[in-house]
């Protein structure tokens, strides 16, 4: 899985990096069905965290989140992406 973490009008600091790694961990049950995972967190008035996830079979996915704080909105994104792609998960099991 390559994964990309974009930081637009700040500066991602490390521990807020490390703290984002944390909540990547949480999806590892899925890491060979994805291969991108594509973060972009930027900031005006508040912040915002967006997350496309591209899987072997073509399919993608594209997650948006906005809080005033940064940690928040890296959880709300985490907490979204990890059910939608259990649910592409369950999906392509069905197919099966």
């Amino acid at each position: 899985m390559n994964t990309e973490v974009k930081a637009v009008h700040f500066t991602l600091k490390d521990d807020t990096r490390e703290y984002l790694n944390r909540k990547i961990a949480r999806i590892h049950n899925a890491e060979n069905m994805i291969v991108d995972l594509l973060i972009t967190l930027s900031k005006d008035r508040d912040f915002s965290a967006e997350a496309t996830v591209n899987f072997r079979w073509g399919h993608s996915i594209h997650v948006k989140e906005h809080d005033f704080e940064l940690d928040p909105a890296i959880d709300k994104l985490m907490d979204v992406l990890e059910a939608r792609i259990i649910k592409e998960k369950e999906k392509v099991k069905e197919k099966r």
